[in-house]
């Protein structure tokens, strides 16, 4: 677990600032795995999560959206056949904000069994 799941979304105005260089490369080594992916000029975080069938890629889906239901911010979620690709971004402000590493780290922390 990092720090990043400890933490909390806060509520995101359509005028909060985009996390800046430094940021991003102080809080993505925290979510490894997860890339940046650029899509009609916005950057998201985004990672594949691979399955051994549909059953379990959809479990593991509803186990996001209910992460973001509870912090209150919402990914894209692809659900295919034995793979589901999450993709974090904040729609308001077009890009990257802190709240998308949290959430990226704790979708992250649904697969890793508590020590």
């Amino acid at each position: 677990m990092t720090e990043l799941t400890n933490q909390k979304c806060q509520a995101c105005r359509a005028d909060a600032p985009r996390a800046t260089e430094n940021e991003i490369k102080s809080l993505l080594p925290q979510i490894p795995d997860w890339q940046i992916i650029e899509i009609d000029g916005v950057n998201r975080l985004t990672r594949v999560f691979k399955f051994s069938d549909f059953a379990e890629a959809l479990a593991f889906a509803n186990q996001v959206g209910a992460i973001a239901e509870e912090e209150g911010h919402h990914p894209a979620i692809l659900t295919e056949w034995g793979k589901v690709t999450v993709s974090w971004w904040t729609h308001k402000i077009h890009g990257l904000h802190v709240n998308d590493f949290i959430m990226a780290a704790k979708t992250g922390d649904l697969l890793t069994p508590p020590s």
